[in-house]
């Protein structure tokens, strides 16, 4: 079993979003970080899930197109869904990245689990690090 890094802070403010859109699931496209950057306690080149896009980018048209659009091709290495009355398992209908986390209620970090493309639970070691900011450059 492959363990997956997130940050805790994250994990913590996915589990927002799914308990904010109860009764609607939720899927959120999810990057990583190496640890390298802000972990000194694992491996430098460790991926760390870090951040999110959120859900809402792109959504008129990829609802015409029927792709994500608010989404950097290439630039998610796995996803977050909730799954408000199902359980805690990878179903056929989640959007299969190379890993997924999957929440149930009550959404709590104990409801929560990662899974790779293959449905298999993943082992889950949270990160009490808080990744490097980011900022854009906007020209003037």
């Amino acid at each position: 079993m492959r363990t997956v890094h997130a940050t805790r802070g994250l994990v913590d403010g996915l589990l927002d979003f799914a308990r904010e859109a109860e009764p609607e699931a939720v899927t959120i496209p999810l990057a990583t970080t190496p640890a390298g950057e802000f972990a000194p306690d694992l491996p430098p080149e460790t991926p760390v899930f870090t951040h999110f896009y959120f859900p809402e980018a792109g959504g008129a048209v990829s609802a015409v197109f029927g792709m994500d659009l608010g989404v950097p091709a290439g630039q998610t290495q796995g996803r977050f869904v909730s799954h408000p009355q199902g359980k805690l398992e990878l179903t056929k209908a989640d959007d299969l990245h190379g890993t997924v986390f999957v929440a149930v209620a009550p959404w709590e970090r104990a409801s929560l689990a990662a899974f790779g493309r293959d449905g298999r639970k993943k082992s889950l070691e949270l990160v009490d690090a808080e990744p490097p900011e980011e900022f854009v450059d906007y020209p003037r």
